[in-house]
């Protein structure tokens, strides 16, 4: 979950193209964003980090990227979120047009959650994030000495 913080920092790093440097990185602790712009700036990637770095958004976007899921699927599939979490980012998430909500007329009633066409289009950086997790991340992880043996100064 340190992406965020990481682009955020990488978006701060490099101002766009006007010249005008994005404000200092403020969380909004309620639904976890990530701001990182003025309101005027029109920076497309930093307008991008700001939909994505909310906690847990590109982890339920992956879980939906296979379809539809109900709440409890997809709580059992993020393990480490609470129920109140969950139900805020999914309706954060709604709210900006990334997923959306299915309601049944059923007893009891049942709800599913899918992606939208602009949550699908959010796959391919979910996809880029992967490749490179697994080519730089993870090959510095098993590389890393292991936590339990002192590191040479």
């Amino acid at each position: 979950h340190n992406v965020c913080r990481h682009v955020s920092q990488l978006v701060a790093a490099h101002p766009p193209a006007s010249g005008r440097r994005p404000l200092r990185s403020q969380t909004d602790t309620s639904v976890g964003k990530v701001s990182c712009m003025s309101l005027e700036d029109t920076c497309p990637v930093c307008h991008t980090a700001e939909l994505v770095c909310g906690k847990w958004t590109l982890l339920l976007v992956r879980d939906l990227a296979a379809g539809r899921s109900r709440f409890c699927e997809l709580e059992r599939s993020l393990a480490g979120i609470s129920p109140r979490t969950l139900s805020l980012r999914l309706r954060a998430l709604e709210e900006d047009g990334i997923v959306e909500r299915h309601t049944y007329p059923e007893v009891p009633p049942r709800v599913e959650y899918s992606l939208t066409e602009k949550g699908r289009d959010l796959l391919p950086i979910i996809d880029s994030m992967r490749d490179y997790g697994r080519r730089w991340v993870c090959e510095e992880l098993t590389q890393a000495p292991p936590l339990s043996e002192p590191v040479a100064a």
